[in-house]
């Protein structure tokens, strides 16, 4: 036994060294991401769970890596043999770093970005373009740490040159990505420079497509619509379409309010009841001018619009502060008028149809039967 320890002095002491090296290593990773995910958890700090668990991870299978690497020059001996082991120790160091620099870059832009939108939000500013750029500048940290570590492989190495070198990040983007991918990144683009639309918006883009904007991402726009539903939207599609943004310019907003009457109905007496169940709505607008209300213009105008095949469309225009209040105004109205309509008896109108029926003799012949 003194003898093998005398022989393998050295590799003995080598591979103690390495493992406790190691494990430290992986000991110390782990005492500061259980003590910062503790830190989160009790003062709601902004450090970030999810890249936090992501760089334990990453360095724990660096520190593995490394050491199982370590250890295998005890078992080489020949001079070409630890050539390659050094090469692959040098491959996998590299390899570590970059990805420890990008995943430490990335998170450090979005935490900076996440402060600067609740700066905005704090402020009552518009906080669209920090959020689509916050995306923008974390997708291009990951692309240039994927191409240097691309670097590290010869085969790869003119490739990741043309495209750290300015040109090439285009070319390589187009030549992988779909034309549609593309297509909704430059949607987004033309949705963050233009501004049809921002976070916190409601529009409507088809009849089952309304709610408020949530996130304007790289690929696609987040709509909640008023079932507390999200609705995610290509930017390419939403790009193409012809919406309606009820927070654009002047968000108050004008219902017209339809009721179908029957002919027999007292028409002044339906548009009077449509009239005054709209202004004694507590979301009600008064958006006469000075002029209109010395004139003794009412607030609410009603008027007979369409005179169908079996029933009278009386409107009433309604105005409201905004749209979420012109729809629960109308839903308001809709009940209470419905309810008096029935208390003075003007009937709602429905499908009629006259059937005029004529009653014809029919004659009777009488055949003779041939026995």
């Amino acid at each position: 036994m003194t003898e093998f320890f005398e022989t393998y002095r050295s590799h003995i002491i080598y591979g103690a060294v390495v493992l406790t090296t190691i494990t430290i290593l992986l000991v110390l990773t782990n005492v500061i991401s259980n003590w910062l995910l503790r830190r989160k958890s009790t003062n709601a700090t902004h450090v970030p769970v999810k890249p936090l668990k992501i760089l334990k991870r990453t360095l724990n299978t660096i520190w593995l890596v490394l050491g199982i690497l370590a250890l295998s020059f005890i078992f080489v001996e020949k001079e070409k043999d630890t050539a390659n082991l050094k090469a692959y120790f040098k491959l996998a160091s590299y390899l570590g770093v970059v990805a420890v620099a990008t995943i430490v870059s990335a998170t450090l832009v979005n935490l900076w970005f996440k402060r600067k939108i609740e700066e905005k939000i704090v402020y009552q500013y518009d906080p669209t373009s920090y959020k689509f750029l916050r995306y923008v500048a974390v997708f291009l940290i990951c692309f240039v740490g994927i191409l240097f570590g691309l670097l590290a492989f010869p085969s790869l190495k003119g490739v990741a040159q043309t495209a750290l070198g300015g040109a090439g990040v285009l070319a390589i983007i187009a030549g992988v990505a779909s034309q549609e991918a593309l297509s909704n990144l430059v949607g987004g683009v033309f949705i963050i420079s233009f501004k049809p639309f921002k976070i916190g918006d409601v529009i409507k883009v088809t009849d089952t497509m309304v709610g408020t904007v949530t996130d304007i991402t790289l690929r696609h726009t987040v709509i909640r619509n008023f079932e507390n539903k999200m609705i995610v939207i290509p930017n390419a599609v939403i790009n193409k379409e012809r919406l309606i943004n009820f927070d654009l310019g002047d968000a108050r907003c004008c219902e017209h309010i339809e009721m179908g009457i029957s002919y027999d109905s007292d028409i002044d007496l339906a548009k009077k009841i449509l009239q005054e169940e709209c202004e004694k709505h507590p979301l009600i607008l008064d958006n006469r001018s000075e002029i209109e209300k010395k004139d003794g213009l009412p607030m609410v105008r009603t008027a007979l619009t369409k005179i169908n095949d079996s029933t009278l469309t009386i409107r009433a225009w309604a105005w409201s502060r905004n749209f979420s209040d012109s729809f629960a105004l109308k839903c308001d109205v809709f009940e209470s008028t419905f309810k008096r309509f029935g208390a003075s008896n003007i009937e709602l109108a429905y499908p009629t149809r006259t059937i005029y029926m004529t009653n014809a003799k029919e004659k009777l012949v009488e055949t003779p039967i041939n026995e």
